[in-house]
């Protein structure tokens, strides 16, 4: 951008054959996320667009000089150029479409800084600091430095030597990677358990695949370079992998690059990709595009103090786990992640999905405080967190944690678990290279009875398809997995997998223990029948007891029909990720409408609410295992609406135990009828201030 004499300006113009005024009418002007947009718009129409606003010029295909305008709500701007009023057209149509979205992020704001006023930090210089949003993926609130996840396609270059000795480097160059995936599986296993560290040793049988090499080394043999014909026989079973039509083994196109891309960097150190495990001592905020499961494992909180994704989903693995490891995430943020400086101070705020940039030193200053303060904050409530969530007026509301293997009991009692509400059995095929026999299914679950210690215990049937799946179970493709094959469906389909794990289960309840089964994704009631009637099956054949069965309410049919499943149901379990997932018609993985996949939809609470009605009909109670059971808004919400039970991962039990103990039951109820006659999720959230 440079600075032009009025006289000047007016040649610019004249020079351009095609010009055309526009108003911004964004809400917070033209800052780091539209401009972003902008430059891309104008490197794909191949078109030079001048950008002035009075004196200063900028061209749009480059952001900084756009950040460098200033542009505020209203200011007027001339956009021209000489190529074709065509192309001025639609990079101006381009521009007006954004503005819905950002009124829409402008109100998400507000609602944020009412919020903050009760629950959250303000920046004290708001003009002073860039500020992007996303979708929360973990609690918290941290202070460091952007360090920026590399993605990218290396540029190989074709420099052929002699073949023995290329054969010799490439040799070389598998042995070195293997030797760091051995020390990965070692350094994980010690870590995050043995579960963990499957990924890797999935890694390793790839890169002792001969047929990799062996390509490699006919490349070489026809006078290519190491470097290159390594990289061809990669890309060569990734195509392979993706014509396939086959969902699973598409996703392994990931591993195979991962590997590829270790191998190329002892090859040439020049084409070194940086990764989690080059991360220097720090506090670091870890921004990328996405991570991929060998990354997330090596998320280390002495180092990484924040994580931030371009795109992903608050359900995700990489979510889950850094909720697990109590890192604040933030997924979804759009491309403007990526054009943070890296190196740049960065303020994260888990709980309000905002992303602060660069902040001044009072705005740092400020910040630094209400850490402090917020550690002091968590250190009165966790000194409570064994107490139950009683409230002001002696209701009692039951708390319990969601985990996946028994060694994540421990934690989640020190955090004032009182038993677990789920336990999410995919993980134990997720984590394995095969389907788990049912006796390590029952002595997994015999384990975590017994590091329960008497305590409730609630699994859940194996719940693979839609986002999940297992290479090894050999599942069709299907065009919409989300509306496809899965839970319940899957497993009324292969007995190969039912009937396995509910003889491990009755194995884990002759333990004489408190035990109880519940099946996901059940649409009708006579897929719960069919299913409970191979649970007798089973009970009979082992001469085991019995225990309480239950579903899962993740789609609408199954919550408008609550009264009838009533019934025949123990008790019900809501899973609020995919309820609003079917609800709103929104797939929760997608970066564009994740952030508006709110569990605290009115929608979604009445579909919550003539749960419960139904359920009590027939006296049967009802939880909540979703992620908003976790949300201290959401726990009293619930709360009020009549739920009686509430499990979340470990880390948000004394948060939601103290908020809940705060307030009465009669207040909540109020609460959540307010909530019912909201309009929208960002009505409901603006509740915040009636609290």
């Amino acid at each position: 951008m440079g600075k032009h004499t009025e006289k000047s300006i007016i040649t610019d113009i004249q020079d351009k054959k095609y010009v055309s005024e526009w108003v911004i009418d964004y809400p917070s002007g033209l800052h780091a996320r539209p401009s972003s947009v902008w430059t891309e718009c104008a490197k794909q129409l191949g078109a030079s667009i001048q950008v002035r606003h009075q004196q200063n010029v900028a061209f749009a295909e480059n952001m900084v000089e756009l950040l460098q305008l200033g542009l505020k709500n209203g200011d007027v701007v001339i956009l021209s150029t000489d190529q074709s009023a065509e192309k001025l057209e639609a990079f101006k149509q381009m521009i007006a479409s954004l503005s819905l979205k950002e009124q829409n992020d402008a109100e998400h704001v507000r609602i944020q800084r009412k919020k903050s006023k009760k629950l959250g930090w303000k920046p004290p210089e708001l003009s002073e600091i860039a500020i992007l949003h996303g979708v929360s993926a973990s609690p918290g609130f941290a202070i460091g430095q952007s360090y920026h996840l590399t993605r990218y396609c290396p540029v190989v270059p074709d420099i052929p030597m002699d073949s023995k000795q290329s054969s010799i480097i490439l040799s070389a160059a598998i042995q070195a990677a293997k030797e760091h995936l051995q020390k990965l599986i070692k350094q994980t296993e010690n870590r995050l358990g043995k579960h963990n560290a499957e990924i890797f040793k999935a890694h390793l049988l790839l890169l002792e695949d001969v047929e990799l090499t062996n390509i490699a080394n006919q490349y070489i043999m026809d006078g290519h370079g190491v470097a290159w014909s390594w990289l061809q026989s990669i890309e060569f079973h990734v195509k392979r992998l993706l014509l396939s039509n086959n969902t699973a083994l598409a996703e392994r196109t990931a591993d195979l690059r991962d590997i590829g891309n270790s191998v190329l960097g002892y090859i040439d150190p020049s084409l070194k990709r940086n990764t989690l495990g080059d991360l220097p001592e720090g506090n670091w905020i870890l921004t990328a595009t996405d991570l991929s499961p060998s990354e997330t494992v090596l998320l280390d909180p002495d180092k990484v103090k924040g994580l931030v994704t371009i795109f992903g989903g608050p359900t995700s693995h990489t979510a889950i786990l850094a909720r697990t490891l109590g890192i604040p995430a933030i997924v979804a943020a759009g491309e403007a992640v990526a054009h943070v400086e890296n190196g740049s101070t960065m303020i994260i705020d888990g709980d309000g999905a905002t992303i602060y940039v660069n902040p001044s030193k009072t705005n740092l200053l400020s910040a630094t405080e209400w850490i402090k303060a917020q550690e002091h904050k968590h250190k009165l409530e966790e000194a409570q967190r064994q107490q139950p969530a009683k409230t002001l007026d002696g209701h009692i509301i039951k708390v319990v944690a969601n985990v996946n293997r028994p060694e994540q009991i421990p934690f989640a009692m020190t955090q004032g678990a009182e038993g677990v509400g789920l336990m999410r059995t995919e993980f134990l095929f997720l984590e394995s290279t095969h389907i788990p026999s049912e006796d390590e299914q029952a002595l997994i679950y015999q384990a975590m009875i017994e590091q329960l210690d008497g305590l409730p215990l609630t699994i859940r049937a194996l719940d693979i398809g839609g986002d999940k799946n297992v290479e090894h179970l050999h599942l069709p493709y299907e065009d919409n997995p989300f509306l496809g094959v899965r839970g319940a469906r899957l497993l009324l389909r292969r007995m190969d997998l039912l009937l396995p794990q509910l003889k491990a289960l009755y194995r884990a309840a002759k333990l004489g223990q408190q035990l109880s089964i519940m099946f996901p994704m059940i649409t009708s009631v006579t897929e719960f029948l069919t299913l409970k009637s191979y649970c007798e099956g089973v009970r009979q054949s082992l001469n085991a007891p019995v225990i309480p069965i239950g579903i899962m309410i993740e789609v609408p049919s199954a919550a408008i029909m609550a009264d009838i499943f009533a019934e025949h149901v123990d008790f019900f379990s809501i899973g609020t990720n995919d309820l609003t997932q079917y609800t709103l018609a929104i797939d929760r993985q997608n970066p564009e409408l994740a952030a508006e996949a709110d569990s605290l939809h009115p929608a979604v609470l009445r579909l919550i609410q003539k749960t419960i009605t139904g359920a009590k009909l027939y006296d049967k109670p009802v939880g909540v295992c979703g992620s908003l059971a976790g949300d201290p808004l959401g726990a009293m919400i619930l709360t009020g609406l009549g739920i009686d039970e509430l499990s979340m991962t470990p880390r948000d039990i004394a948060t939601v135990k103290a908020e809940l103990r705060a307030h009465s039951l009669i207040d909540m109820q109020k609460l959540a009828n307010l909530a019912l006659a909201q309009d929208c999720a960002v009505d409901v959230r603006a509740l915040v201030e009636n609290i």
